[in-house]
């Protein structure tokens, strides 16, 4: 107390002097505080769609793509899908820390990484769909090269893009609003890429198993085969490219409405001395919350990440569904949309934690009962709509919780400064790496499983593998995962605490940087 009244005096010295900057730069109430509007929330949204609708087209689709369309042996896919995802996981931490690492510029510290990236990650994502007339060897690196350098690209764009939520309000409520915003553009931008990707790749043909010459290990047998025969396969690789340009031209777009619809905020108060990667690294590893946090939702992403992965070929291949696969991807998608509201009122009613109990578990008797059934297209579609509610919450509440565990560590450390971008990056480092490493395997489980490339029907070894994966592994991760987050210790009491602790600290730097103006 006695330290605020001597800050009175010492202004009340000034007012004579300066009256109207001291007036100009004293903090406002926590009632005058500009909020955000509907508009840069909206626009901060649509800047999450192009990871999304990238993300939802590789996820579903690239696996299936290299094994059926480029014609890939499983054990090459498998190694693209790993050192793909790995390497995209390695970049996460050094793009954090270089982020973080970045001055103000006019357009702000994120929004020069957002704009610079754009076009190197439309191009690379484009070419990912492209099959060159090269052997089977030359293809698998094509693919490596243009994956990992998506993979990089994209990882400048999203990075500085999560840690922009700290930057565009002060205010934690209006931080949760926004990411509400951004996480139901970005389950909509998941339905985009399936609905892009599936619609167009589904109607070009129902059954390509011509191999290309290149790959045919028969040449005698390959010489047999009838134009009108690879017709089918021609039309699925042009589909591919249709699809990858149309969402490489929306990619633009939603970079565009970004960067003209946001302003990002400069950080007010004195400035603080940033941190080397080292110290980065221990600081945000030391983080107890963060920690259980992150492995917590390391589980149950994995879950998801594996039925994402799989299940275009389970519903082809176990369920029969191959004229519906894409329509069944789809419904998922857009449950997940329209449930994104609903799951933003039960957290802020019900809080965080209790959502994600509730939220993730709501998927796991869907999962084992899309095994147990027999094949029906009906009982396919509904439990489809189910699952999409999980899903749902699978989005929203990580990226929802990571502000707070941030707003906890700034309380417990508020000396340290440019550390928002790390937890970020950390975490998506993890999410991505434990993806490849689940990619990797189940590809490979499906060679060993017997997995023809390029036929219309697999052996039932392949049929029985599929389903372990979508259901009983999914299952056990997610059940690992929910136990690790019960001993998460930030609850609505710590939350709330902790916002009014940062308010406190922000008014009181305001007021210090403003006294100091007028010296």
């Amino acid at each position: 107390m006695a330290r605020g009244e001597g800050a009175e005096q010492y202004a009340a010295t000034l007012l004579p002097v300066k009256p109207i900057h001291t007036e100009i730069k004293t903090a406002k109430p926590k009632d005058q505080r500009p909020r955000l509007s509907v508009w840069s929330k909206l626009c901060y949204a649509i800047g999450g769609a192009p990871y999304q609708i990238t993300g939802s087209a590789l996820g579903f689709f690239l696996q299936i793509y290299l094994l059926d369309v480029a014609q890939l042996d499983p054990f090459h896919a498998s190694i693209i899908l790993f050192v793909g995802r790995a390497w995209d996981a390695v970049t996460d931490p050094t793009v954090g820390f270089l982020v973080s690492r970045s001055r103000w510029t006019r357009i702000g510290r994120m929004m020069p990484w957002i704009l610079l990236s754009t076009p190197f990650a439309v191009l690379t994502y484009f070419l990912i769909w492209y099959v060159p007339p090269f052997e089977q060897g030359s293809k698998v690196v094509w693919y490596l090269i243009f994956y990992c350098l998506f993979q990089s690209m994209q990882t400048c764009f999203h990075v500085p893009y999560s840690a922009l939520t700290m930057f565009i309000s002060t205010d934690q409520k209006e931080r949760d609003s926004a990411t509400a915003y951004r996480m139901m553009v970005e389950v909509l931008g998941t339905v985009l890429g399936t609905a892009i990707q599936g619609q167009i790749v589904g109607g070009s043909a129902d059954c390509p198993t011509e191999p290309d010459d290149f790959n045919s290990s028969n040449s005698s047998n390959s010489s047999n085969v009838t134009y009108e025969s690879r017709v089918p396969l021609v039309e699925t690789k042009l589909a591919y490219l249709t699809a990858s340009g149309v969402i490489c031209i929306i990619y633009v777009l939603c970079a565009a409405v970004l960067f003209l619809g946001v302003k990002e905020q400069k950080e007010t108060g004195r400035k603080k001395p940033h941190l080397t990667f080292r110290q980065g690294l221990w600081v945000v590893m030391s983080h107890e919350p963060y920690i259980k946090l992150v492995i917590g939702f390391l589980f149950t992403s994995l879950a998801f990440m594996l039925l994402e992965g799989n299940f275009a070929l389970f519903i082809t291949y176990s369920l029969g569904h191959r004229q519906h696969f894409q329509n069944i991807l789809l419904v998922i998608m857009l449950s997940g949309t329209l449930s994104i509201p609903w799951w933003q009122w039960f957290l802020t009613r019900f809080g965080k934690k209790k959502a994600v109990y509730f939220g993730i578990t709501w998927a796991v008797p869907f999962m084992i009962l899309i095994v147990s059934i027999k094949s029906n297209l009906v009982i396919s579609y509904l439990v489809s709509v189910a699952a999409g509610v999980s899903v749902a919450a699978a989005f929203l509440l990580p990226w929802s919780m990571l502000p707070d565990v941030v707003d906890d560590f700034k309380v417990k450390h508020p000396g340290i400064h440019g550390h928002e971008a790390l937890f970020y990056s950390y975490y998506v480092f993890f999410i991505k790496f434990a993806s490849g490493v689940s990619l990797g395997i189940s590809t490979l489980s499906l060679k060993f499983a017997g997995y023809v490339t390029g036929s219309c029907s697999q052996p039932e070894a392949v049929s029985l593998t599929l389903k372990v994966l979508v259901s009983p592994v999914p299952v056990a991760l997610i059940a690992v995962g929910l136990l690790i987050i019960k001993t998460y210790p930030i609850d609505e009491e710590r939350r709330q605490g902790n916002r009014k602790l940062l308010q406190e600290m922000l008014d009181s730097e305001s007021e210090t940087s403003a006294l100091e103006s007028n010296v």
